[in-house]
């Protein structure tokens, strides 16, 4: 996935596509150029570069995956021809389930829904 302040893009992407084609594969949605676009490692904020693939940047099909994908930082280029800072802005935490709607131990669920 795709991340830039509150904006999250999910994409199908291989671990052999290079960083420019998920910069092709983003243009039409964010409707930036890929010359526009940076892609940087959300945990070192270091930038992607267009020439490697997504699996020479450590995105590999072990380790992202559609339960727990990996997270790419966005940011676009300003007027001044620099880059805006990486800012991705965390998900908010939902409250907790009130009692009533808690599993009850020894209920049987509804048909269809198993706990299996």
């Amino acid at each position: 996935m795709v991340r830039r302040e509150k904006q999250t893009i999910f994409l199908d992407a291989t671990e052999e596509d290079t960083v420019l084609q998920l910069k092709k594969k983003l243009e039409p949605i964010v409707k930036r150029a890929p010359e526009d676009q940076r892609l940087y490692n959300v945990d070192t904020k270091d930038p992607l570069e267009d020439n490697k693939t997504l699996g020479d940047c450590g995105y590999k099909a072990t380790t992202a995956r559609a339960q727990d994908p990996a997270s790419i930082g966005l940011a676009f280029r300003l007027n001044d021809d620099t880059f805006e800072q990486g800012y991705i802005k965390t998900y908010t935490i939902p409250p907790e389930l009130p009692d009533v709607m808690k599993p009850q131990e020894g209920t049987v669920p509804p048909a269809g829904l198993s706990s299996e």
